[in-house]
């Protein structure tokens, strides 16, 4: 009897035990993970647009992910609604940067560094991405989208006067060549539309060694012999007619007013400085044939965006996955580009990957000879650093310089480069001065993010 006893009761515990285990494993699996995600791209809910289509389709094969948008994060005060929301502890577990650096000074960001370093996705990537989302060695960010700057040309101007088509990687002396050439205020044609975006891309086409504005390894060379020749050509060519924001109004008023956006459309500029997100609207609004040159040289530039996942999060690795998806893995640009494709959903991001699979698909959706070709040498790509240099915002543009100009008694940096181009600025008498300003902003910044 003991023995029969003994026996039921083991029976009876070992079918209590599997009842326990069963409702436990029934349990977890119903438990799904959440991960608020804020991103100022998203649109709204009744849009359901191309970024809202991408999470829809990771959760769907993601079944234990569920992704909730977070609303308090507003596009009219992005950061500061970040900091509210950090200040609560509720920051969002994956979400856009306006930059990284001040990411990193509220101590907002996740180190990454374990994660990517163990992705082959991202170790793949070109090294300028890379390096672009490091912050002393460590990666705190993940590149989101990206979009290559630099010149279109109007081929059918270059045609038609017979001059030689210029193309992707074509050098500073038949770019220059090429403005002067083409000018003719006569027939409505000017060469370039601007040329104070010299100021940025000159130093680095003519020394790989220094980056966008002269920025290079944590340092500004805003006094080099390249930019005191960057900002000469820039004059030379703005003032003599050869620019069209240089042209009198009245000069201006005969071709398309002040919209240089305009001119080109209308055929009007030889040159036109922009980035690569106005492919798909110059393939819809321009009727003439047009191509994507870059900078001289051959050097990309490029402008990136990028997410954090928050220092907070309780699923670091679910959270990167996403963040993953969304951005610059294979399979999200895939998924990206299959969603485009079937829901007429324009894609309104370059591949940030360089996988040939990737590419390949991409051209066939859009294809530009010059963005191709650009693709062949992103590893010393300049990146532009106005959301990865610490101060760069003060350093180009906002710091006061003590300089009078015209009424101005106070002039700011913005303002005294843009003098050097089109009004009686001597750069040279300057530019020690504007380097050791330019260089504090930055030392500043750095300065507040070890604190």
């Amino acid at each position: 009897m003991k023995k029969i006893l003994k026996v039921v009761a083991a029976t009876s515990v070992a079918l209590t035990m599997a009842a326990c285990n069963k409702e436990t494993s029934s349990t977890s699996a119903d438990k799904k993970v959440v991960l608020n995600y804020a991103n100022w791209n998203l649109g709204t809910e009744s849009e359901k647009n191309l970024e809202r289509l991408m999470i829809e389709a990771y959760e769907k094969s993601h079944k234990n992910i569920d992704i909730k948008i977070d609303e308090n994060i507003t596009n009219d005060d992005w950061k500061g609604s970040l900091s509210t929301a950090a200040s609560a502890g509720k920051l969002p577990d994956v979400f856009m940067l306006t930059d990284i650096p001040s990411g990193v000074t509220n101590d907002w960001l996740l180190d990454l560094s374990g994660l990517v370093n163990e992705d082959k996705d991202f170790t793949s990537l070109p090294e300028s991405i890379k390096e672009s989302t490091k912050n002393s060695d460590k990666t705190f960010a993940i590149p989101f989208a990206q979009h290559f700057m630099g010149y279109y040309v109007n081929k059918d101007i270059f045609n038609n006067a017979n001059i030689d088509t210029p193309e992707y990687g074509l050098t500073l002396p038949d770019f220059i060549n090429g403005v002067k050439e083409t000018t003719d205020l006569g027939k409505g044609i000017v060469g370039i539309n601007s040329t104070t975006d010299f100021i940025d891309w000159y130093s680095g086409a003519k020394n790989q060694n220094v980056n966008w504005f002269t920025y290079g390894s944590g340092k500004y060379h805003l006094d080099s012999p390249e930019m005191f020749e960057g900002v000469k050509l820039a004059k030379d060519l703005g003032t003599n007619g050869y620019a069209y924001e240089g042209l009198n109004k009245e000069q201006k008023d005969k071709l398309s007013g002040d919209d240089m956006g305009a001119a080109f459309k209308a055929g009007q500029l030889a040159y036109f400085w922009n980035g690569t997100w106005m492919n798909s609207d110059f393939a819809k609004n321009v009727d003439f044939d047009w191509d994507f040159v870059g900078i001289p040289e051959g050097r990309s530039a490029i402008a990136v965006d990028y997410l954090g996942v928050a220092k907070s999060t309780k699923h670091k690795k679910e959270a990167y996955d996403f963040a993953k998806f969304m951005s610059f893995g294979k399979e999200g640009f895939l998924k990206r580009m299959d969603l485009s494709i079937n829901s007429g959903t324009e894609i309104n991001t370059l591949p940030i990957t360089t996988d040939s699979e990737v590419l390949a698909k991409y051209w066939e959706i859009i294809s530009v000879p010059g963005v191709q070709k650009a693709y062949e040498n992103l590893d010393k790509a300049m990146i532009d650093p106005i959301k990865i240099v610490p101060g760069y915002a003060a350093s180009r543009w906002e710091a006061a310089t003590g300089i009078k100009i015209g009424d101005n008694e106070n002039a700011k940096i913005v303002d005294l480069l843009k003098d050097s181009v089109y009004g009686s600025v001597n750069y040279q008498d300057y530019a020690k001065q504007l380097n050791d300003l330019a260089q504090q902003q930055y030392d500043n910044a750095v300065n507040a993010m070890k604190k």
